[in-house]
């Protein structure tokens, strides 16, 4: 097994979120992980829509973008290779053309997306879920305030 760098692409949505009631709001970005554009560009159009339906989200859509990127990641010689590494693993599943995500895994996605609040629901509180996806609080620290022109 050695180290290796993939490409992922980055989506990161900048958003300006107020508590209902209030005319000011405070800025902040997340960002999700993506193996292909295509799917980063989908999910970003999605959730661009979705928070400009909201009366208390302001996005920046001059900030919000996808973006590639790469990780560090094991690298396996072959399929042999990597179910060697991990056939011991609960829950692991031998990926092969083709193949959707290991049961084990999609069952917990599933139950997390199930005991979830929208977003709309926690007022843009993360951990939430917009459709299937789930929203992770990725820092925590509020940036700047923003203020709606009416």
């Amino acid at each position: 097994m050695d180290t290796t760098w993939i490409q992922v692409f980055v989506l990161t949505l900048a958003e300006c979120v107020a508590p209902a009631g209030k005319t000011v709001c405070q800025e902040r970005e997340f960002d999700l992980l993506f193996l292909t554009g295509a799917d980063c560009e989908v999910a970003l159009e999605q959730l661009i829509t979705l928070k400009e339906g909201s009366p208390n989200v302001i996005v920046n859509r001059d900030k919000s973008r996808c973006a590639p990127s790469a990780r560090e990641r094991d690298a396996f010689a072959s399929l042999e290779a990597i179910n060697e590494t991990y056939q011991e693993k609960v829950g692991w599943h031998l990926p092969g053309p083709g193949e959707d995500q290991p049961a084990a895994t999609r069952v917990a996605y599933e139950d997390r997306l199930a005991n979830l609040k929208s977003c709309e629901e926690s007022d843009g509180v993360a951990p939430c879920k917009i459709g299937d996806i789930i929203i992770e609080d990725a820092s925590g620290e509020p940036v700047e305030v923003w203020r709606r022109d009416q």
